[in-house]
């Protein structure tokens, strides 16, 4: 089987990396060459994406949006019209529902499958092959991408038999993982102002019922002052604004997402957009008036 993974970022690298070790022939690509040479390094193949698109089986798109994956499908150097009929585009970036039903139509005119499937899970899962896929596509386009869902996740929920289900799931894990984030920060800076430190916050919140997933992942990130970005905070303002813009289309109150979303906006223009999520934390510090930990030379 013959696959491109496109977007080498730390998930899509990842991925890249379970379907190499899953025993599929794997091009990487990415806007970075030193991501595509570091790729080949690991045992990636080489080749250019305009000489291999013909021969692919399946095309897994991580990229940051919509914008950017329609621009990899259908652009100048699009991928669709060159891949073979009965290929399948594996497309994991966060977007709209309306807009991956609208991807799922216009491979079909080219007798390519399409698999609308957002990831969670974050950068060590996608290394170890165990992410959670949301997805949705036709029969056949689960088929045709069966050997990289099995290389890649470790859950794969199917969640309807056309694209835009996969997508809509994603939206509801974004809101609550968007909000959990500033929330923990929110939490956590109070507790500064309490005399309650970043490192005690995490030993005792993480064992008490005001725990989550996101305030065990990234609340560590603030206690060691180290803000490399796993995931950035330019990443939310996308994210939960897509969730505001459902929200809006169906008349649907979203106040804990507008609330967090301004939040990530007032992160990214503090010039924080490219640290870690968790530098979220750095906006209520700075209104509080308090120091957060900085990181240990």
């Amino acid at each position: 089987m013959h696959v491109s993974v496109i977007g080498l970022g730390s998930m899509g690298y990842g991925m890249a990396a379970s379907c190499l070790a899953a025993g599929l022939t794997t091009y990487g690509f990415d806007t970075r060459a030193e991501a595509e040479a570091r790729f080949r390094d690991d045992g990636g193949a080489s080749g250019a994406l305009a000489d291999v698109a013909g021969s692919l089986d399946a095309a897994v798109v991580v990229v940051l949006n919509a914008a950017q994956t329609e621009d990899v499908l259908f652009g100048a150097q699009g991928i669709v019209p060159q891949m073979k009929a009965g290929a399948v585009v594996i497309a994991s970036a966060t977007v709209p529902p309306e807009f991956a039903r609208d991807m799922e139509r216009r491979c079909g005119e080219h007798g390519v499958h399409y698999l609308d499937a957002p990831i969670s899970g974050g950068a060590i899962k996608a290394a170890s092959g165990k992410l959670s896929i949301m997805a949705s596509g036709t029969a056949d386009a689960f088929a045709a991408a069966r050997r990289v869902l099995d290389a890649t996740a470790e859950t794969v929920f199917e969640l309807g038999q056309s694209a835009g289900a996969g997508s809509a799931m994603k939206a509801v894990n974004q809101l609550l993982a968007g909000v959990h984030i500033a929330t923990m920060a929110e939490a956590l800076t109070f507790g500064v102002t309490q005399g309650v430190t970043p490192a005690q916050f995490v030993d005792v919140i993480s064992k008490c019922a005001g725990t989550s997933w996101m305030l065990e992942n990234r609340a560590p990130h603030i206690v060691a002052g180290d803000y490399t970005p796993h995931s950035q905070v330019n990443i939310w303002p996308k994210d939960l604004g897509i969730v505001m813009e459902i929200a809006k289309s169906t008349g649907f109150d979203a106040p804990m997402t507008k609330a967090a979303l301004a939040q990530f906006r007032a992160a990214a223009k503090m010039g924080l957009g490219h640290e870690d999520d968790a530098a979220v934390a750095k906006v209520y510090a700075g209104q509080a008036g308090v120091s957060l930990p900085e990181k240990k030379t």
